[in-house]
C-alpha cells in the first residue's frame, strides 16, 4: 500500500498560529508520520492528535500503512516502507499493529514515537504513551493519562433554545467483549426517548457491531409516531458526517457499549444520555462508563425517565488539544 501524503497548513501566512495562553511555534514544517492499521476507531484517535497539532504547528503529515516484517526491520535498523519520506519529527500510532513499525521507523530514521492507548510492549520503549484513565496506568515521565480516547471532535456552541437545532442524534452500537446486547431493551428505551423528549427530529446511526435487523425493528416501532426519524447505516457515515451531526444536535443518546462515541459526544460538548445494555463483567471499560455516570457527565435512561433533565457535561473534554499542547511544550522547538 502506498504512503499517503497530507500537506497541512494553519490559516494565514505565518508558520504557526498563536492561541490564547500559548506561545507561537516558529520554524519549518514539522514532519509527522501517522501509522495506520486501517481500523476506523484507531484512525480517529491518531487523526485527532494530528488535527490538534496542526492547530498549533505547520505540518507535513504522511499516512504510513502498517505491514508485516517490522520486527526484522527493527533488527536491521531500516524502514524501507517510508524510504522516500523526509525524516520524521514525530511518529504517531494507535493500535497494537502499529507498535513495532513505530519502533522500527524511529530506530532507522529518528523522531519521537507516540503511542495512543496502552501498548502491548513495555511503555519505556516509547517516547510518549497516551493512555486512557480507565486503563489505570502507573505514573511515569513518558505516560500521559487522558479522559477516554482521543478523537477528532471539537466543542460546538450551545444550541439551547435554538429552534433550528432542536434535533437529536441516536448512536447505536452492538454486542462487544465488554457488553452483551438486549435488542428489545434498547428499542424500548429508544421509544421512551422519542416519545417523552421535546425533540421532534431524530437522526439515528448504527455501527459495524449493530445486529442485523435492528434498524428495521426501530422503523416498525417508531415510524407510526408523529415525528421525523432518519436512519443511516454506518456505511453511510464517514467521519465528517458524524461531526456535522453533533454540531447540529441539541442532545445525543448512545448505547453505553459505544465508548468511543460517548467521548466524541462529550468532546463536542452536547448533553449525553446513555441507553443501557447489560455488561458482561465489571472490567475496566465498564468501570470507566460507570465513572462517567457517577461524575454527572452523562445520564442513564433510567434516571432521565424519572423526569430529571439531561445535563451538559460538568467537565470539559478536550483531550486531543491537551495532548498536542503538551507535545508542543515538550518538543515543539526541538
Amino acid at each position: 500500500m502506498p504512503v499517503l501524503r497530507r500537506r497541512l497548513h494553519t490559516q494565514g501566512l505565518t508558520p504557526c498560529r498563536a492561541r490564547s495562553g500559548q506561545a507561537a511555534c516558529q520554524g519549518e514544517p514539522r514532519v509527522v508520520w501517522r501509522f495506520s492499521d486501517a481500523k476506523a476507531g484507531h484512525d480517529s484517535q491518531s487523526l485527532g492528535l494530528v488535527d490538534a497539532l496542526n492547530r498549533r504547528l505547520v505540518l507535513d503529515s504522511y499516512d504510513v500503512p502498517v505491514s508485516s516484517g517490522a520486527a526484522l526491520d527493527w533488527f536491521r535498523g531500516r524502514f524501507p516502507a517510508a524510504s522516500l519520506l523526509p525524516d520524521p519529527w514525530l511518529l504517531i500510532g494507535a493500535g497494537h499493529a502499529t507498535h513495532l513499525p513505530l519502533l522500527a521507523a524511529r530506530r532507522a530514521r529518528g523522531g519521537r514515537a507516540v503511542v495512543l492507548m496502552t501498548p502491548d510492549l513495555p511503555k519505556r520503549y516509547f517516547d510518549l504513551c497516551v493512555v486512557p484513565d480507565h486503563d489505570r496506568p502507573r505514573p511515569a515521565p513518558n505516560v500521559l493519562t487522558t479522559r477516554g480516547s482521543l478523537n477528532r471532535m471539537q466543542a460546538v456552541a450551545s444550541t439551547a433554545g435554538s429552534s433550528q437545532h432542536r434535533r437529536g442524534l441516536l448512536m447505536i452500537g452492538g454486542p462487544s467483549r465488554h457488553y452483551r446486547w438486549d435488542h428489545q431493551q434498547v428499542v424500548e428505551q429508544l421509544a421512551g426517548v422519542v416519545r417523552y423528549s421535546p425533540v421532534r427530529h431524530w437522526v439515528l446511526t448504527t455501527s459495524r457491531r449493530t445486529p442485523p435487523g435492528f434498524a428495521e425493528c426501530v422503523r416498525d416501532r417508531l415510524f407510526h409516531r408523529n415525528l421525523r426519524l432518519t436512519i443511516h447505516s454506518w456505511r453511510e457515515t464517514q467521519d465528517p458526517w458524524l461531526a456535522m451531526q453533533l454540531q447540529r444536535a441539541c442532545c445525543t443518546w448512545i448505547t453505553e457499549d459505544s465508548v468511543s462515541m460517548i467521548y466524541e459526544a462529550l468532546t463536542a460538548g452536547i448533553p449525553v444520555g446513555l441507553l443501557s445494555v447489560p455488561p458482561r463483567r465489571q472490567d475496566r471499560i465498564v468501570r470507566g462508563v460507570e465513572a462517567l455516570v457517577a461524575s454527572g457527565n452523562v445520564m442513564r435512561f433510567s434516571r432521565w425517565s424519572r423526569g430529571i433533565p439531561l445535563p451538559r457535561s460538568l467537565e470539559v473534554f478536550d483531550e486531543a488539544n491537551r495532548v498536542a499542547e503538551q507535545i508542543c511544550k515538550s518538543w515543539g522547538r526541538a
